[in-house]
């Protein structure tokens, strides 16, 4: 009887990975193994508690900055502050070997902040600096694997969709952690330029400019950018001075860049707003349904305790740092089967037990787990930026997983590095919010 109850505690877990490996859609390959739950234990919990814990998914104050910042993504994008940051980037890296690649890199810096998604990222820099790579010389893998690879920073630099998600599953502070990813965000960046250079030596890509651009071009094209590059400061700034809270300044982010997009530049028009509140209520629904599946789900591994056992199992056999590694080196292989924001929502209930009795920090954990399974994202065969860079610029698979190698190392390192050292995620948000 023992044996019967222990296999059915753990079957709705087994099949989840079986639809998985089916090919299933994420939010099934959840809901159906937690409704198999509800119908094994019917007995002891009503039913209707599944449809109910659907709901209790979506009941979180901190969810809604979610729209309010592919909202003002999208805004921000039919404003045309890519161009301008594009000039930007140009002359601080415009006379550097592989410019137009390590424009992209900068780019992709200054659009974390606005976009808060590395799809969103993957998209517009595979159709702007991409296109124009392959027209340069440039190699088709080599600028799908820039283009992807530079994305990720969207990722870590506020605001981050990943962030939020993750604040939400963990009741972590999401201003914590948007301070926290700023510094990892910006080592992977220099990460990217560092082996984009090795690579464009090699290749013999040439600087976009013949000398350096003069102060007056760089004071010009910084103030002519400043206002997009001041929205992750204005949401740092605001939740760390207490003037609005995270979830408000989604909101706030979305008036600010109306203001730049009809006043400051006179680029955008109200004509446009709504087929781009359509494609950010579109993107945040799909998010949302798998919240609601992933908290049915998660209402089955807190009763049959599924965390704490694998807690037990894990972590009195490791330090923390070498739990890390092997945490990493899980997540890294999932990751390449499961897209990165589904992840997110399955394993980290799973894991934060785990963590928690090494203990290791959440905010730590935090940006470490969402760097890695975005990284996951840029590695074949599965992964959603991937996907869309490669699509975008016509390139065979087996070509962009040869060209991807030494940034997938590179970026391997840097998080085997952020996993050591929780100095670098942690330094900031304890300067702002511990003072």
């Amino acid at each position: 009887m023992n044996s019967m109850n222990a296999f059915n505690a753990w079957l709705p877990f087994l099949l989840m990975f079986v639809l998985f490996a089916l090919r299933t859609p994420i939010t099934w390959a959840m809901a159906i193994p937690a409704l198999l739950f509800f119908i094994l234990n019917r007995q002891d919990v009503p039913l209707s508690t599944f449809s109910q814990e659907m709901v209790e998914g979506t009941q979180s104050i901190s969810l809604l900055a979610m729209p309010f910042f592919v909202l003002a993504g999208g805004i921000m994008n039919a404003a045309g502050i890519t161009r301008r940051l594009l000039d930007v980037a140009e002359v601080l890296v415009g006379h550097m070997t592989g410019a137009l690649a390590q424009m992209c890199i900068v780019l992709a810096t200054m659009l974390g902040g606005l976009t808060a998604s590395s799809n969103a990222d993957a998209a517009i820099l595979s159709k702007t600096v991409g296109i124009q790579m392959t027209e340069r010389g440039y190699s088709r893998a080599f600028a799908a694997v820039i283009t992807s690879c530079s994305s990720i920073i969207a990722a870590l630099i506020p605001p981050s969709i990943g962030l939020i998600i993750y604040g939400y599953l963990t009741d972590t502070s999401v201003g914590r952690l948007f301070a926290a990813g700023v510094v990892p965000g910006l080592m992977l960046a220099a990460a990217l330029m560092i082996t984009t250079y090795f690579v464009s030596v090699r290749r013999g890509y040439a600087p976009q400019r013949t000398t350096r651009a003069s102060g007056a071009e760089v004071r010009k094209a910084l103030m002519d950018g400043l206002w997009a590059i001041s929205i992750p400061i204005v949401i740092l700034m605001g939740t760390r001075y207490g003037i609005f809270t995270t979830t408000e300044s989604g909101a706030v982010i979305v008036v600010y860049t109306l203001f730049i997009g009809m006043v400051v530049y006179r680029a955008f028009s109200w004509k446009r707003l709504p087929a781009i509140i359509q494609e950010a209520v579109l993107d945040t629904g799909a998010v949302m349904i798998m919240i609601c599946a992933a908290s049915a789900f998660g209402f089955y591994l807190a009763w049959e305790q599924v965390p704490q056992k694998l807690a037990a199992g894990l972590t009195g056999h490791w330090d923390p740092f070498m739990l890390l590694l092997t945490i990493n080196a899980l997540l890294i292989i999932i990751g390449t089967a499961i897209e990165g924001s589904s992840a997110l929502i399955i394993l980290t209930p799973v894991l934060l037990p785990v963590i928690q009795k090494a203990g290791i920090d959440p905010v730590h954990f935090g940006i470490v787990m969402v760097a890695n399974l975005t990284i996951a994202g840029v590695t074949p065969p599965v992964g959603g930026m991937m996907y869309i860079a490669s699509r975008v610029l016509k390139v065979p698979m087996r070509d962009y997983a040869i060209e991807v190698m030494p940034f997938l190392l590179a970026m391997c390192g840097l998080l085997v590095l952020l996993s050591a050292v929780p100095g670098f995620s942690l330094w900031l948000p304890n300067a702002l919010f511990n003072t």
